[in-house]
C-alpha cells in the first residue's frame, strides 16, 4: 500500500451514511410500540425484515468511512492516530452507557405528579440518580465503540489484503461458537447467554421475549461483538475498492459485483446457519454486508457518476452529522416518553392526538416515527446550513 492514498470524497457515502441514521431512528421511535407498523418490526429471532437492515448498513459503511479516512496516511499506527482512535472509543462507549443511565433515571424518577409519593423531590433524584446497578451496559454505541476500536486496531496491524482473512476467520470461529454453543436456540443454554450473564451479570442485559419466553438476552452482547468486527472489516474491505486508482464506473462494479456474492453465500448458508439478527450471525453478516455494497453501488452510479445529487440532500443533512444526530434522537425519545403533561408523556399525547386525526394505529404509530425523525432533520438541518460537523 502506497504511503497516502488520496481519497476522493463519495457524496453517496454520506447519503447513504444519513439513510441508515434516518432509519435507525424511524424504527426505534414507534407512536407506540403495541402498535409498530410491520415493516418497521425486527424478526423475532429467525429471519430477516427490512428493518433489521438497518443497523447492519450502518456498520458496513463505518468500516467503508474508516477505509476512506485511514487510506489518507497509509493505514499507519503513529501516536496521534492511536490517541485519537482510544478517546473515540471511550467517548462514544460512554455515552451509550449515559443512555442508559439517563433511560432509567428518567423512568425512576417518574416525571410529573407521582401518585403515593411522599418523598421530597431531592430525595426522589437521589435515589432515581443511584442505578448503576441496574443500567444496561451494551448496546448500539456501546457496539459502535468496540467494533471501531477493534477494527482500527486491525486495520492498523495488519495489511489491508490480510484483512480479508481476518474478517473470514473471525466469522469461522464464530460459527463454531455458535453450532457447539447452541447459539442459535433461544434458552439459558445459549452460549450468548451464559458469557453475558457471567461478564456483566442479569441486571444489566437487554430483556427480550420470543416465542412467550422472557430472558435477560443482549441482542448487543459480548460474543456477538466477534462478527460485527468482521461486519466492519468487510465495510473497509469494499471501501478498498474505492481508493483503488479505477475509473467510477469499474468502481460501482466492483462494489455490486463483491456485494452480489456475499449476499448469495450468506442466503445459501442460511440453509444450515439461520439468519438472525439478535445473535448476529455469520451469515447476517455476509447477507447484509452483500446487500449495503449493492446499494453503495447502486447510490455512487446515480449520485457520483450521474450526478444526480439534488434529491439527496435530506439524507446529506443526517449524513454528516450522523452519531450526534443519533445521540439527540436517544435523548428525545427518553424525555417525550417520561415528561408528563397533563398527566399523560410527551410522546403519548402526541400520539393519542394522531389516533384522533389517522383511524389506524399503527398508522398513527408510523406517522408518530416520521414526525420524530422529521424533528430531528430540523435540528441536523440548522447544523449542516451553519456547516457545523459534530464529530464523535
Amino acid at each position: 500500500m502506497e504511503k497516502g492514498v488520496k481519497s476522493e470524497r463519495l457524496l453517496s457515502v454520506d447519503i447513504m451514511r444519513g439513510i441508515t441514521v434516518a432509519g435507525m431512528i424511524l424504527v426505534n421511535n414507534p407512536g407506540s410500540w403495541g402498535h409498530v407498523y410491520a415493516p418497521l418490526r425486527h424478526a423475532v429471532w429467525n429471519g430477516l425484515t427490512p428493518t433489521d437492515l438497518v443497523f447492519p448498513f450502518f456498520m458496513f459503511i463505518m468500516g467503508v468511512s474508516m477505509c476512506l479516512s485511514m487510506s489518507k496516511k497509509g493505514f499507519k499506527a503513529d501516536g496521534k492516530a492511536v490517541l485519537k482512535m482510544l478517546k473515540r472509543f471511550v467517548l462514544i462507549f460512554l455515552i451509550g452507557v449515559a443512555l442508559g443511565w439517563l433511560g432509567t433515571f428518567c423512568g425512576r424518577l417518574a416525571w410529573g405528579p407521582a401518585e403515593g409519593e411522599q418523598l421530597p423531590l431531592w430525595a426522589r433524584i437521589i435515589n432515581a440518580a443511584n442505578s448503576f446497578d441496574t443500567i444496561r451496559i451494551l448496546g448500539v454505541l456501546p457496539r459502535l465503540a468496540l467494533c471501531y476500536l477493534f477494527g482500527s486496531i486491525i486495520v492498523m496491524a495488519f495489511r489491508p489484503k490480510t484483512v480479508v482473512w481476518i474478517s473470514a476467520g473471525l466469522l469461522a470461529v464464530y460459527s463454531v461458537i455458535l453450532i457447539f454453543g447452541n447459539g442459535y436456540e433461544f434458552s439459558e443454554s445459549n452460549v450468548l447467554y451464559v458469557v453475558d450473564h457471567y461478564v456483566l451479570g442479569e441486571k444489566h442485559l437487554y430483556r427480550d421475549s420470543v416465542d412467550g419466553v422472557t430472558l435477560a438476552f443482549d441482542p448487543e452482547g459480548l460474543l456477538g461483538t466477534l462478527p460485527s468486527v468482521a461486519h466492519v472489516l468487510i465495510g473497509f474491505c469494499c471501501g478498498l475498492l474505492l481508493i483503488k486508482k479505477d475509473d467510477k464506473k469499474t468502481k460501482a462494479l466492483n462494489l455490486f459485483t463483491v456485494g452480489s456474492l456475499l449476499a448469495i453465500a450468506g442466503f445459501l448458508l442460511s440453509y444450515g446457519l439461520p439468519l438472525n439478527k439478535k445473535i448476529w450471525s455469520p451469515t447476517f453478516v455476509l447477507t447484509t454486508c452483500g446487500m449495503a455494497s449493492c446499494v453503495l453501488a447502486l447510490l455512487t452510479v446515480s449520485i457520483d457518476i450521474r450526478g444526480h445529487r439534488k434529491g439527496w440532500w435530506p439524507a446529506e443533512v443526517f449524513g454528516v452529522n450522523p452519531l450526534a444526530l443519533y445521540v439527540l434522537s436517544d435523548v428525545l425519545a427518553i424525555l417525550f416518553g417520561t415528561v408528563k403533561i397533563g398527566g399523560s408523556t410527551i410522546g403519548g399525547s402526541v400520539y393519542e392526538g394522531l389516533c384522533a386525526i389517522i383511524p389506524s394505529p399503527h398508522a398513527a404509530s408510523l406517522a408518530f416515527a416520521l414526525l420524530f425523525v422529521a424533528l430531528n432533520w430540523a435540528v441536523g438541518y440548522v447544523l449542516y446550513k451553519r456547516k457545523i460537523y459534530i464529530k464523535l
